[in-house]
Protein backbone atom coordinates (compact mmCIF):
# COMPACT_ATOMS: atom_id res chain seq x y z
CA UNK A 1 0.00 0.00 0.00
CA UNK A 2 1.20 3.49 -0.88
CA UNK A 3 0.86 6.62 1.25
CA UNK A 4 -0.14 10.01 -0.14
CA UNK A 5 -1.57 13.17 1.34
CA UNK A 6 -4.66 15.32 0.82
CA UNK A 7 -3.96 19.06 0.97
CA UNK A 8 -6.76 21.62 1.10
CA UNK A 9 -4.49 24.46 0.00
CA UNK A 10 -6.17 27.77 0.79
CA UNK A 11 -5.29 31.43 0.87
CA UNK A 12 -3.80 33.32 2.59
CA UNK A 13 -1.62 30.60 4.19
CA UNK A 14 -0.75 28.58 1.08
CA UNK A 15 1.80 30.86 -0.53
CA UNK A 16 3.83 29.82 -3.59
CA UNK A 17 6.87 29.31 -1.37
CA UNK A 18 5.01 27.03 1.04
CA UNK A 19 3.51 24.91 -1.76
CA UNK A 20 6.88 24.63 -3.51
CA UNK A 21 8.61 23.50 -0.31
CA UNK A 22 5.72 21.15 0.43
CA UNK A 23 5.90 19.46 -2.98
CA UNK A 24 9.62 18.88 -2.79
CA UNK A 25 9.39 17.73 0.80
CA UNK A 26 6.59 15.27 -0.02
CA UNK A 27 8.69 13.81 -2.82
CA UNK A 28 11.79 13.54 -0.64
CA UNK A 29 9.70 11.81 2.02
CA UNK A 30 8.70 9.11 -0.43
CA UNK A 31 5.01 9.94 -0.59
CA UNK A 32 3.16 8.44 -3.54
CA UNK A 33 0.77 11.27 -4.34
CA UNK A 34 -0.77 14.61 -3.47
CA UNK A 35 -4.50 15.22 -3.82
CA UNK A 36 -6.29 18.58 -3.73
CA UNK A 37 -9.96 19.49 -3.28
CA UNK A 38 -12.20 21.84 -5.24
CA UNK A 39 -14.67 24.57 -4.34
CA UNK A 40 -14.82 27.62 -6.56
CA UNK A 41 -17.11 29.74 -4.39
CA UNK A 42 -18.18 29.48 -0.75
CA UNK A 43 -21.46 30.34 0.92
CA UNK A 44 -22.27 31.48 4.45
CA UNK A 45 -25.67 29.78 4.28
CA UNK A 46 -26.23 26.43 2.56
CA UNK A 47 -29.24 24.14 2.21
CA UNK A 48 -27.12 21.05 2.89
CA UNK A 49 -24.35 21.09 5.52
CA UNK A 50 -20.76 20.28 4.67
CA UNK A 51 -20.31 16.59 5.63
CA UNK A 52 -16.71 16.97 6.73
CA UNK A 53 -17.15 19.15 9.81
CA UNK A 54 -19.23 19.12 12.97
CA UNK A 55 -20.81 22.52 12.37
CA UNK A 56 -21.61 21.83 8.71
CA UNK A 57 -19.37 24.62 7.43
CA UNK A 58 -16.25 24.36 5.30
CA UNK A 59 -13.32 25.23 7.56
CA UNK A 60 -11.59 28.23 6.01
CA UNK A 61 -9.40 31.02 7.38
CA UNK A 62 -10.93 34.47 7.44
CA UNK A 63 -11.03 35.97 3.95
CA UNK A 64 -9.55 32.75 2.60
CA UNK A 65 -10.58 30.22 -0.01
CA UNK A 66 -9.39 27.06 -1.74
CA UNK A 67 -6.87 27.55 -4.52
CA UNK A 68 -7.88 26.41 -8.00
CA UNK A 69 -7.08 22.74 -8.47
CA UNK A 70 -5.73 22.86 -12.02
CA UNK A 71 -3.41 25.81 -11.36
CA UNK A 72 -2.20 24.28 -8.10
CA UNK A 73 -1.48 20.88 -9.66
CA UNK A 74 0.36 22.57 -12.52
CA UNK A 75 2.49 24.46 -9.98
CA UNK A 76 3.23 21.26 -8.09
CA UNK A 77 4.04 19.42 -11.33
CA UNK A 78 6.63 22.05 -12.14
CA UNK A 79 8.31 21.62 -8.76
CA UNK A 80 8.32 17.81 -8.56
CA UNK A 81 9.43 14.90 -10.72
CA UNK A 82 7.75 11.72 -9.47
CA UNK A 83 4.72 12.58 -7.30
CA UNK A 84 1.36 11.60 -8.70
CA UNK A 85 -1.09 14.49 -8.60
CA UNK A 86 -4.82 13.96 -8.11
CA UNK A 87 -8.08 15.78 -7.59
CA UNK A 88 -10.08 14.79 -4.56
CA UNK A 89 -12.42 15.67 -6.12
CA UNK A 90 -13.18 17.57 -9.34
CA UNK A 91 -16.81 18.69 -9.24
CA UNK A 92 -17.42 17.63 -12.82
CA UNK A 93 -21.18 18.30 -13.26
CA UNK A 94 -20.70 22.02 -12.45
CA UNK A 95 -17.82 22.44 -14.93
CA UNK A 96 -17.62 23.01 -18.66
CA UNK A 97 -16.62 19.55 -19.92
CA UNK A 98 -14.68 20.80 -22.96
CA UNK A 99 -12.45 23.06 -20.89
CA UNK A 100 -12.10 20.34 -18.26
CA UNK A 101 -10.94 17.82 -20.86
CA UNK A 102 -8.42 20.31 -22.23
CA UNK A 103 -7.10 21.36 -18.82
CA UNK A 104 -6.48 17.85 -17.59
CA UNK A 105 -5.00 16.47 -20.79
CA UNK A 106 -2.61 19.43 -20.74
CA UNK A 107 -1.76 18.68 -17.10
CA UNK A 108 -1.06 15.07 -18.00
CA UNK A 109 1.11 16.14 -20.93
CA UNK A 110 3.15 18.67 -18.93
CA UNK A 111 3.52 16.46 -15.84
CA UNK A 112 4.80 13.48 -17.77
CA UNK A 113 1.65 11.42 -17.18
CA UNK A 114 1.27 11.90 -13.42
CA UNK A 115 -2.38 12.96 -13.16
CA UNK A 116 -5.28 11.12 -11.48
CA UNK A 117 -8.71 12.55 -12.26
CA UNK A 118 -10.87 12.21 -9.16
CA UNK A 119 -14.53 12.98 -9.89
CA UNK A 120 -17.69 13.53 -7.86
CA UNK A 121 -21.07 15.17 -8.20
CA UNK A 122 -20.68 17.50 -5.22
CA UNK A 123 -22.88 18.22 -2.22
CA UNK A 124 -23.23 22.04 -2.33
CA UNK A 125 -26.43 22.95 -4.17
CA UNK A 126 -25.66 26.66 -4.13
CA UNK A 127 -22.29 26.13 -5.84
CA UNK A 128 -23.76 24.02 -8.64
CA UNK A 129 -26.39 26.67 -9.33
CA UNK A 130 -23.80 29.47 -9.16
CA UNK A 131 -21.84 27.70 -11.91
CA UNK A 132 -24.90 27.83 -14.17
CA UNK A 133 -26.26 24.30 -13.83
CA UNK A 134 -29.30 22.69 -12.26
CA UNK A 135 -28.99 20.64 -9.08
CA UNK A 136 -31.34 17.69 -9.40
CA UNK A 137 -29.86 16.22 -12.60
CA UNK A 138 -26.18 16.59 -11.70
CA UNK A 139 -25.68 12.80 -11.55
CA UNK A 140 -26.94 12.18 -15.07
CA UNK A 141 -24.96 15.18 -16.29
CA UNK A 142 -21.81 13.81 -14.63
CA UNK A 143 -22.23 10.50 -16.46
CA UNK A 144 -22.58 12.24 -19.81
CA UNK A 145 -19.57 14.45 -19.15
CA UNK A 146 -17.48 11.40 -18.30
CA UNK A 147 -18.47 9.79 -21.58
CA UNK A 148 -17.60 13.00 -23.39
CA UNK A 149 -14.19 13.34 -21.72
CA UNK A 150 -13.27 9.77 -22.59
CA UNK A 151 -14.20 10.46 -26.21
CA UNK A 152 -12.15 13.66 -26.38
CA UNK A 153 -9.16 11.96 -24.75
CA UNK A 154 -9.12 8.89 -27.00
CA UNK A 155 -10.70 9.64 -30.39
CA UNK A 156 -8.86 11.48 -33.20
CA UNK A 157 -12.15 13.14 -34.14
CA UNK A 158 -14.62 13.42 -31.27
CA UNK A 159 -18.37 14.02 -31.33
CA UNK A 160 -21.13 13.53 -28.81
CA UNK A 161 -24.92 13.76 -28.61
CA UNK A 162 -26.59 13.54 -25.22
CA UNK A 163 -29.42 15.02 -23.19
CA UNK A 164 -27.11 17.53 -21.50
CA UNK A 165 -24.41 18.21 -24.07
CA UNK A 166 -23.87 18.03 -27.83
CA UNK A 167 -20.51 18.23 -29.56
CA UNK A 168 -19.99 18.48 -33.30
CA UNK A 169 -17.03 16.55 -34.76
CA UNK A 170 -13.82 18.20 -33.62
CA UNK A 171 -10.21 17.53 -32.64
CA UNK A 172 -8.65 17.89 -29.21
CA UNK A 173 -4.91 17.55 -28.85
CA UNK A 174 -2.63 16.74 -27.19
CA UNK A 175 -4.03 13.46 -26.00
CA UNK A 176 -3.13 12.34 -22.47
CA UNK A 177 0.19 10.55 -22.12
CA UNK A 178 -1.50 7.87 -20.00
CA UNK A 179 -3.34 5.28 -22.03
CA UNK A 180 -6.08 4.73 -22.83
CA UNK A 181 -6.69 7.99 -20.94
CA UNK A 182 -6.10 9.70 -17.60
CA UNK A 183 -7.23 7.37 -14.77
CA UNK A 184 -10.76 8.25 -13.66
CA UNK A 185 -11.23 7.83 -9.92
CA UNK A 186 -14.84 8.13 -8.78
CA UNK A 187 -15.51 9.58 -5.34
CA UNK A 188 -18.54 9.17 -3.11
CA UNK A 189 -20.16 6.65 -0.79
CA UNK A 190 -23.70 6.59 -2.17
CA UNK A 191 -24.98 3.66 -4.18
CA UNK A 192 -25.16 5.93 -7.23
CA UNK A 193 -21.49 6.86 -6.78
CA UNK A 194 -20.49 3.21 -6.47
CA UNK A 195 -22.45 2.33 -9.61
CA UNK A 196 -20.68 5.22 -11.38
CA UNK A 197 -17.32 3.90 -10.18
CA UNK A 198 -18.14 0.45 -11.55
CA UNK A 199 -19.24 1.91 -14.89
CA UNK A 200 -16.55 4.52 -15.53
CA UNK A 201 -13.87 4.19 -12.91
CA UNK A 202 -10.31 3.03 -12.87
CA UNK A 203 -10.73 3.28 -9.13
CA UNK A 204 -12.82 4.52 -6.22
CA UNK A 205 -11.97 7.29 -3.74
CA UNK A 206 -13.51 7.24 -0.27
CA UNK A 207 -13.14 10.08 2.20
CA UNK A 208 -13.17 10.30 5.97
CA UNK A 209 -14.28 6.80 6.94
CA UNK A 210 -12.61 4.49 9.45
CA UNK A 211 -11.63 0.91 8.49
CA UNK A 212 -14.90 -0.60 9.74
CA UNK A 213 -17.08 1.78 7.72
CA UNK A 214 -14.78 1.41 4.73
CA UNK A 215 -15.19 -2.37 4.84
CA UNK A 216 -18.98 -2.04 4.58
CA UNK A 217 -18.71 0.35 1.62
CA UNK A 218 -16.27 -1.94 -0.16
CA UNK A 219 -18.80 -4.76 0.06
CA UNK A 220 -21.30 -2.55 -1.79
CA UNK A 221 -18.62 -1.56 -4.29
CA UNK A 222 -17.85 -5.22 -4.98
CA UNK A 223 -21.53 -5.79 -5.74
CA UNK A 224 -21.59 -2.81 -8.11
CA UNK A 225 -18.48 -4.05 -9.88
CA UNK A 226 -19.87 -7.57 -10.19
CA UNK A 227 -23.01 -6.17 -11.81
CA UNK A 228 -20.70 -4.81 -14.53
CA UNK A 229 -18.78 -8.10 -14.75
CA UNK A 230 -15.82 -6.41 -13.09
CA UNK A 231 -13.83 -6.95 -9.93
CA UNK A 232 -11.17 -5.09 -7.96
CA UNK A 233 -8.51 -6.56 -10.23
CA UNK A 234 -6.99 -3.59 -12.11
CA UNK A 235 -9.17 -1.27 -10.04
CA UNK A 236 -7.67 0.98 -7.37
CA UNK A 237 -9.08 1.64 -3.90
CA UNK A 238 -7.99 5.03 -2.60
CA UNK A 239 -8.95 6.20 0.88
CA UNK A 240 -8.59 9.38 2.89
CA UNK A 241 -9.01 8.31 6.52
CA UNK A 242 -10.04 10.52 9.45
CA UNK A 243 -7.33 13.03 10.40
CA UNK A 244 -5.78 10.98 13.20
CA UNK A 245 -4.32 7.81 11.71
CA UNK A 246 -2.59 5.17 13.82
CA UNK A 247 -0.12 2.61 12.54
CA UNK A 248 -2.68 -0.09 13.34
CA UNK A 249 -5.25 1.69 11.16
CA UNK A 250 -2.79 1.66 8.28
CA UNK A 251 -2.51 -2.11 8.62
CA UNK A 252 -6.31 -2.46 8.75
CA UNK A 253 -6.76 -0.45 5.55
CA UNK A 254 -4.05 -2.51 3.88
CA UNK A 255 -5.79 -5.74 4.91
CA UNK A 256 -9.01 -4.42 3.34
CA UNK A 257 -7.22 -4.10 0.00
CA UNK A 258 -6.76 -0.34 0.00
CA UNK A 259 -4.10 0.52 -2.60
CA UNK A 260 -3.40 4.12 -1.62
CA UNK A 261 -4.00 5.80 1.72
CA UNK A 262 -4.24 9.57 1.24
CA UNK A 263 -3.74 11.11 4.69
CA UNK A 264 -5.05 14.60 5.41
CA UNK A 265 -2.29 17.19 5.67
CA UNK A 266 -4.11 19.59 8.00
CA UNK A 267 -2.47 22.92 8.81
CA UNK A 268 -0.48 24.68 6.11
CA UNK A 269 2.04 26.61 8.18
CA UNK A 270 5.62 25.37 7.71
CA UNK A 271 5.82 24.10 11.30
CA UNK A 272 2.50 22.22 10.92
CA UNK A 273 3.62 20.65 7.65
CA UNK A 274 6.96 19.59 9.16
CA UNK A 275 5.17 17.96 12.09
CA UNK A 276 2.74 16.14 9.80
CA UNK A 277 5.58 14.97 7.56
CA UNK A 278 7.20 13.38 10.61
CA UNK A 279 3.97 11.44 11.23
CA UNK A 280 3.63 10.50 7.56
CA UNK A 281 7.18 9.17 7.45
CA UNK A 282 6.23 6.60 10.06
CA UNK A 283 3.13 5.60 8.13
CA UNK A 284 5.15 5.18 4.93
CA UNK A 285 7.41 2.73 6.78
CA UNK A 286 4.42 0.76 8.09
CA UNK A 287 2.74 0.57 4.68
CA UNK A 288 5.89 -0.59 2.88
Amino acid sequence: MKIGTFAAFSSPQATPEIIEDFGRGAEDLGLDSVWVGEHVVLFDTMEFPYPGSRDGKIPMPENGGLLDTVATLAFLAGNTKALRLGTGITLLPQRNPIYTAKEFTTLDWLSGGRIDFGVGVGWCKEEVIACGYSWQDRGARCDEFLELLQTLWTEPIASYAGDHFTLQPCRMDPKPLQKPHIPIIIGGHSRAALRRAARFGNGWYGFGTDPQTTAAVLEQLDQALAARSRSRDNFEIIMTPPFRVSEDMVRQYRDLGVDRLVVQLGGQRPDSIAKRFGELEKLVAVAA
